[in-house]
């Protein structure tokens, strides 16, 4: 019987062929950063508006729950589930960490470094995965933005985070912790990254070209 013919062993620079054709264009990345800039504009803006329009003694505002909290209800008085609220938070989600400012800011830049470094390495067929990590680049910066050059409190070193959006329910008395649209990126692009892990890799490109097909040395 005859013996098979040993696998041909891989060339030494195909695979570094391979790990250049993963990195993405200047052109992907181009537009990625715009994307990150624009959503980060957008978040800075929205609190800056949003905190103007609060602090107007002419905005009607309303007390809307035993606690005191003054709010703009944006679909009417009576059916008021979303609304405007003055927030300021000095520590993440839920207020967790307040009391340890230096290390919530630090792991923030830390996570933004991170962030940036697996973007520009993401290949441009994982859309979704990179979509996330713009989404979430882009909501990290823009809440560290407040924390780093917003004035500070007294005794602060920091700055707080403006949150303004708030989803109260009157009837039950609940209300869901005032965010912003920083946050909410955050919150889509966690989503979009666990589903991203479903998004099925492409199949990559033989490589060898036609020497595969050449015939066998006799």
């Amino acid at each position: 019987m005859q013996e098979a013919a040993p696998a041909p062993a891989a060339e030494p620079g195909s695979s570094r062929a391979q790990a250049a054709d993963e990195r993405p264009s200047l052109g992907t990345l181009a537009w990625r950063g715009v994307w990150v800039v624009l959503l980060i504009i957008a978040d800075l803006w929205s609190k800056a508006a949003a905190f103007v329009v609060l602090e107007d003694p002419a905005t009607h505002l309303l007390r809307s729950c035993p606690h005191g909290h003054r709010r703009l209800h944006l679909l009417g008085p009576d059916t008021g589930w979303l609304t405007f609220m003055r927030s300021e938070n000095r520590g993440a989600a839920f207020g967790k960490f307040a009391d340890y400012p230096h290390l919530l800011v630090g792991g923030r830049i830390l996570a933004v470094l991170f962030l940036v470094w697996l973007l520009v390495r993401i290949p441009a067929r994982r859309r979704w995965f990179g979509v996330a990590m713009v989404l979430v680049l882009a909501g990290a910066l823009g809440n560290l933005y407040d924390n780093l050059f917003l004035e500070r409190h007294s005794g602060e070193t920091f700055g707080w985070v403006r949150d303004f959006i708030d989803v109260y329910f009157a009837r039950w008395e609940w209300h869901f912790p005032t965010f912003n649209l920083a946050d909410s990126c955050i919150t889509v692009g966690a989503v979009l990254l666990l589903l991203s892990g479903l998004e099925g890799d492409e199949a990559a490109p033989a490589t060898g070209g036609a020497s595969s097909l050449s015939p066998p040395p006799r």
